[in-house]
């Protein structure tokens, strides 16, 4: 079995791969998205500041394996492995969204979302460390667009009040209490909860690893 890094702290990513049959060992980044993104330039196009984000937060993380600098909770440093990061932003309206974060930001999030459409873009990248040396990597961007619907004032609070949908690309969740909320999506919806396994089995084709390779078949 190939070990699989996940470059992120989401639960909802974790719980997608463990649902798919993959435990994931888990290593922030830590780069600084928002000036990552305004290096980027104004004139990025939306699916390429995704994609760069992602492939920050993999090369990140593949760097410090490779430099053995990372600890796995005392167990021998991962000299062969696959590092995979990802990034989810809304685009709707011509504007490229994140986390709100704030109370105030995501009610005028979803004041601008109700009724309306949206497209979910999530960047991938994968990077094949072998032999303590990066030896492949590959990446893309998943869409998928997104049918919001009109919850009454009365529920809107009530999910503001969650807290659930500030910390989340989007201010939606569609694997939650944001659920109730989307009308229908068109595309993967594994891409919209953070992570495209369509998208990732693609790109683990890429630089060479079977998806196959990393099911846990002790689960």
């Amino acid at each position: 079995m190939v070990p699989f890094v996940l470059a992120s702290a989401s639960p909802a990513r974790r719980a997608v791969l463990r649902a798919a049959g993959v435990e994931p060992l888990v290593r922030v980044s830590g780069i600084d998205e928002e000036a990552l993104a305004e290096d980027l330039g104004p004139g990025a196009y939306p699916e390429e500041v995704v994609t760069e984000l992602a492939r920050a937060k993999a090369r990140a993380v593949a760097e410090e394996i490779t430099a053995g600098s990372t600890e796995w909770a005392g167990e021998t440093p991962l000299t062969d492995c696959v590092v995979v990061g990802c990034d989810s932003m809304l685009f709707i309206a011509g504007e490229l969204q994140g986390k709100p974060l704030t109370i105030d930001v995501t009610r005028q999030r979803w004041t601008q979302m109700m009724g309306r459409t949206g497209d979910l873009l999530t960047g991938h990248c994968a990077v094949h460390v072998r032999g303590g040396a990066i030896s492949g990597e590959a990446s893309g961007c998943s869409t998928t667009t997104v049918h919001f619907g009109d919850p009454s004032a009365q529920d809107l609070d009530a999910y503001l009040a969650t807290g659930e949908p500030l910390n989340v690309a989007g201010a939606f969740t569609l694997d939650g209490l944001g659920g109730w909320f989307i009308d229908r999506i068109e595309g993967d919806p594994s891409s919209v909860i953070g992570i495209g396994l369509p998208l990732v089995r693609s790109l683990l084709d890429e630089v060479g690893i079977r998806v196959s390779d990393l099911w846990n078949h002790s689960v």
